[in-house]
């Protein structure tokens, strides 16, 4: 864990550097077995879940019993935990409904935007390491309030080829009936082509590893959309002497347990605390049950030491973190500068995962640098907005003239047409 103090900016790339492998490493594989997909849907499915999983199946969709058996299998005082949850998800998301946009821009020229729902959507929650429950309710629940009409959940099984039963509770909580036991890359294939078991979806949602990350890139050269490329789990800090040393060390030790793959970035003005917060992990790890997959995480993280805010600002922004949090004495200097960061948790009573589980904003969010350009998952991401036009005889007289000149100007003479005969038709009745 070595303090990086100082660094100039022509450096901050090689630095700030995720552990992930690229596009292309990853690529062919994917390709192959969206290949085998195409072809034999099930059958390559249920293939590669043994191949990667290890586990045979003979049905890829849950069946109602299991389900319902999951229900008794999970405590009361969890069940609550997951309805708070659920609820203060439920009401951040719905706040973001937003009326039709309704305007007249010319006399007899009115046009508004509505949206739309998008229709079929595939929610991928990761299992591997960790069965994600959580991630349900942050697609499940948004989807919902949009009122999309087919809801498809993939996610993978266990050796004994069962799910686990706070992932089916907490799937049937929030109202979804269809459930794939499939990961990894062969679930994205299935809900890319649609297969026997699994419906073709229009857009799909979820976190998931590298691999993951790459086939949901690849699934939209096949007229599928996805919420964003979203992958191996991210966090910066930026803290002073004011901050609690073991919060920090807490925050990111809880990030580094999500996967070998995760990274961490300690930003400070105070070497100090750098080295608390170090020597604070080093206690916190010890106790930790996943200390084997924190500690390889540990191993990518940086903890680097700039010379005031607005050094710390723009490495910041130039990393573009999945997850940051604020624990300085202004943190409102950060709060209203920041541009590229997909969650912000602002002081010390504010720990990422309060955010991953039931504060009420999503968890799923860009990574890898994508805050630059994504935002994370809300409401808006399950619709799709249409915008509508129309024009009376009063509107044909207000804008048909300029849309024959601009039509003109481009060469494009049937468009004039279409509005000289309308012309000429408002003009005959006047």
């Amino acid at each position: 864990m070595n303090t990086i103090k100082y660094p100039k900016q022509e450096d901050w790339s090689e630095l700030l550097k995720r552990p992930t492998r690229t596009f292309k490493d990853i690529e062919t594989t994917v390709d192959d077995i969206f290949k085998n997909i195409q072809q034999s849907g099930d059958d390559a499915v249920l293939r590669y879940t043994s191949m990667f999983d290890g586990v045979d199946l003979k049905n890829l969709v849950v069946r109602p019993q299991e389900i319902e058996s999951a229900k008794g299998l999970v405590s009361e005082e969890l069940k609550s935990a997951i309805q708070l949850a659920k609820a203060n998800i439920q009401k951040f998301h719905e706040a973001q409904q937003t009326e039709p946009v309704k305007v007249e821009t010319q006399p007899g020229v009115t046009c508004w935007q509505a949206k739309k729902p998008i229709q079929k959507v595939g929610l991928y929650i990761p299992g591997g390491t960790a069965p994600l429950f959580s991630s349900i309710l942050m697609l499940a629940v948004p989807a919902k309030i949009a009122g999309c009409s087919e809801i498809v959940l993939c996610t993978p099984p266990d050796k004994e080829g069962n799910l686990n039963p706070v992932t089916l509770y907490t799937a049937q909580l929030c109202g979804i009936d269809k459930i794939i036991k499939a990961g990894g890359i062969q679930a994205i294939g299935a809900m890319t082509f649609g297969t026997a078991s699994v419906p073709k979806v229009y857009k799909i949602f979820g976190p998931g590893n590298q691999y993951v990350t790459v086939a949901k890139q690849v699934a939209t050269t096949f007229d599928v959309a996805i919420d964003m490329p979203a992958g191996p789990s991210e966090l910066l800090v930026v803290a002073d002497e004011s901050s609690n040393p073991e919060f920090v060390a807490s925050d990111l030790l809880s990030q580094a347990e999500h996967g070998f793959d995760s990274q961490v970035v300690l930003v400070s003005t105070d070497e100090a605390t750098i080295d608390k917060v170090k020597q604070a992990i080093q206690r916190q790890l010890g106790d930790l049950p996943r200390k084997a997959m924190a500690s390889q995480a540990i191993d990518n993280s940086k903890f680097v030491l700039v010379k005031d805010q607005a050094s710390a600002l723009e490495l910041i922004d130039f990393y573009g973190p999945e997850h940051f949090i604020i624990s300085t004495t202004n943190d409102d200097y950060f709060v209203k500068n920041i541009n590229n960061a997909g969650s912000v948790f602002i002081g010390k009573y504010t720990p990422e995962s309060a955010g991953d589980y039931a504060s009420g904003t999503n968890h799923t969010l860009p990574t890898n640098g994508y805050a630059k350009q994504y935002s994370g998952v809300n409401l808006d991401s399950f619709n799709k907005a249409i915008t509508y036009q129309k024009i009376t005889e009063e509107g044909i007289q207000h804008i048909g003239e300029a849309v024959e000149l601009m039509a003109e100007a481009e060469g494009l003479q049937a468009h004039k047409y279409a509005m000289t005969l309308r012309r000429n038709e408002v003009d005959k009745n006047k």
